[in-house]
C-alpha cells in the first residue's frame, strides 16, 4: 500500500507543509486512501506549530533543530508524532537541506514535498527573492528532485510599507512643508523598508484637511510629498524610485468636522507602483 510521511508547519505569516511519499510493492492501492497531513487553523502569534508523522525520533530531531535555527527556539511548537511510515532514501537529509532559512521570508506560504516533487507558494517582496529562495532549495538536492515555483510578488510589498508606517502621522510645521523632528524621524525609519523593494517605485502622496482653498491644499500637499522625498533621498534612496503626488483634501479618511478627524486627514501615504507602469509618472 502507499504510505506517506508528513511534516507540516503552521505559521502566523506563512504555512509550509513538507510531505514525502513512498510506496511498497502493493502499488495498486489508490493514493486517495493514503493518510495526508493537514494544517488546521492558524498558529498563535509569533509561533511555528510543527505537526505530522515521521518514521523515527532522529528524523523528528533533525526537523525541529533546523526549524529552531530558522525561527528561534521559543517560536517552534512541537506536535510531531512517530508512526509506521516509510521514508524515501535519504529523505531526512534532503528535508533538512530544503528547509532553508529564506523560507522565513515567505508570507502566507505553503511548501509541499511529495516524493521527489516539491511545490512552494506564497508571497515574497520582489522577483529576486522569488527566484533566490527556490534556487537555494534546488542547489541542495540531487537531480531527481524538482521544485515548482508558485511564489508570487503580492500584497506583501505594500504590507512592508504599511507595517513600517504603522498608522503613524508624519508631522509638519503648521501650514508649511517643513517636517517636524518627529516627522523626520518617521521618514528616516521608512528608508530601510523602501530600500528593500527592488524594481519598484514608491509613490509618496500628500493629503490635507479641508481647511483653506482647494488650490492651496493641493499645493501644500504636493510640497509636503516633495519634502518627504527629499528627506528619503538624503537617506540614500534613489530619487528616480520615488514619485510624488499632492491629493489635497480630496481623499479624507475621517470627518473634517472634528479636530481629531482633521489631524488624521493631514497625512503622508506610501503606495507601491510597479516599475513597468510608472514610466510616465514623475
Amino acid at each position: 500500500m502507499i504510505k506517506q510521511l508528513c511534516v507540516a508547519l503552521a505559521l502566523v505569516s506563512a504555512t509550509a507543509v513538507v510531505q514525502a511519499q513512498t510506496q511498497n510493492q502493493d502499488s495498486s492501492t489508490s493514493e486517495a486512501n493514503a493518510p495526508r497531513a493537514r494544517v488546521s487553523g492558524t498558529a498563535p502569534t509569533n509561533q511555528v506549530v510543527v505537526t505530522g508523522v515521521v518514521p523515527n525520533e532522529n528524523t523528528k530531531a533533525v526537523v525541529l533543530k533546523r526549524l529552531r535555527a530558522i525561527y528561534g527556539d521559543d517560536r517552534v511548537i512541537d506536535e510531531v508524532t512517530i508512526g509506521d511510515v516509510v521514508a524515501p532514501p535519504n529523505w531526512e537529509t534532503y528535508l533538512d537541506r530544503m528547509l532553508v532559512s529564506d523560507l522565513s521570508n515567505v508570507s502566507r506560504g505553503k511548501l509541499v514535498i511529495k516524493g521527489n516533487d516539491a511545490q512552494i507558494s506564497g508571497d515574497v517582496v520582489n522577483e529576486a527573492q522569488r527566484q533566490d529562495i527556490v534556487s537555494k532549495m534546488a542547489t541542495q538536492l540531487n537531480p531527481s528532485y524538482s521544485i515548482e515555483n508558485n511564489l508570487a510578488i503580492g500584497a506583501s510589498e505594500q504590507k512592508i510599507l504599511d507595517d513600517a508606517l504603522a498608522n503613524r502621522t508624519i508631522e509638519f510645521e503648521s501650514g508649511s512643508a517643513t517636517l517636524t523632528p518627529k516627522g523626520l524621524q518617521i521618514v528616516d525609519e521608512m528608508a530601510g523598508p523602501i530600500r528593500k523593494l527592488e524594481n519598484k517605485r514608491v509613490e509618496i502622496i500628500g493629503h490635507t484637511d479641508n481647511s483653506g482653498s482647494r488650490l492651496a491644499n493641493l499645493a501644500l500637499s504636493a510640497n509636503r510629498a516633495e519634502a518627504v522625498k527629499a528627506a528619503l533621498v538624503d537617506k540614500g534612496i534613489p530619487a528616480k524610485s520615488l514619485i510624488t503626488l499632492g491629493a489635497g483634501s480630496q481623499r479624507p479618511i475621517a470627518s473634517n468636522d472634528t479636530a481629531a478627524g482633521r489631524a488624521r486627514n493631514r497625512r503622508i501615504e506610501f503606495r507601491i507602483r510597479n516599475a513597468d507602469n510608472n514610466d510616465d509618472a514623475e
